[in-house]
């Protein structure tokens, strides 16, 4: 070997810098519904969902002007914050859903929750709200189906609890009606419409419409309503409220523009 000659030398490999994985951390959401209602092959029939926390991506969708002006923020936020596989946001019964807005409310912005009822200011800790006592002998595994015996009318009414499904077609319903009639408000009607599912054992939706916008006494119509409210699962979000004159009233906690926006 010529000793002018250096030996080339071997390159010595780059050592690649370790990649961090970000692991986002979760919670786990109990339903009031406890997942009775739904079929045994949806997950929602767990009664759980496992939800994470909320990050700055997630703030985007809550300034989202176009999601804004659609009314579709709620439902993009859960979309994005719910981890658990195949769970279908429309599937899910009301209650079930204003119990994962909570959830992300408290894992997004802490469990503070600021808000004004008749001109006073009131400060709730969301995190200590329990979901509504169930009658679990009121319902079928796996069916979203209960029966109401009318108390003047005596008919049998078969009804379902409102899902965020039927949500968007009472929506939609009432949407089309204000076009036609700026004055219309037939909310209650419809909602029944949407919910009841045959009366007397006559389940036609045509009938089913007739029956409301005819003969269907007010009275009837509210002891239903009254009924529904007694037995849907939900979240309790009764508060005791201390009025001027040391009287205790007990309130809904109202969801304000503030919900997602403490500072606002």
């Amino acid at each position: 070997m010529d000793p002018k000659t250096t030996p080339p030398q071997e390159a010595t490999p780059k050592k690649e810098t370790p990649k961090k994985s970000f692991k986002f951390p979760t919670e786990i959401v109990d339903l009031p519904s406890k997942g009775i209602t739904y079929p045994k092959d949806n997950p929602l029939s767990s009664g759980k969902i496992e939800m994470k926390y909320m990050t700055a991506k997630e703030e985007d969708i809550i300034t989202n002007q176009a999601y804004i002006q659609k009314g579709i923020i709620v439902d993009k936020l859960l979309e994005a914050l719910v981890v658990s596989e195949g769970v279908d946001i429309e599937d899910m019964i009301v209650g079930d859903k204003n119990a994962l807005l909570v959830a992300s409310r408290v894992l997004g912005y802490g469990s503070n929750y600021k808000f004004t009822y008749a001109g006073e200011d009131y400060e709730v800790d969301l995190a200590s709200l329990e979901n509504k006592k169930l009658d679990e002998s009121l319902y079928t595994k796996g069916e979203n189906k209960f029966t109401f015996q009318t108390p003047h009318g005596e008919n049998l009414i078969e009804f379902q609890l409102m899902t965020d499904r039927v949500e968007k077609k009472v929506d939609a319903e009432l949407r089309g009606l204000k076009k036609l009639n700026k004055s219309a408000s037939p909310e209650m009607s419809t909602r029944m419409k949407h919910m009841i599912l045959s009366v007397d054992g006559n389940s036609d939706k045509k009938d089913i419409r007739e029956f409301v916008d005819i003969y269907f006494l007010a009275r009837d119509a509210k002891a239903l309503r009254d009924y529904i409210v007694k037995i849907q699962p939900d979240v309790d979000f009764s508060f005791d409220r201390e009025k001027s004159d040391g009287e205790i009233e007990e309130i809904d906690i109202p969801i304000g523009a503030n919900f997602f926006f403490p500072d606002a």
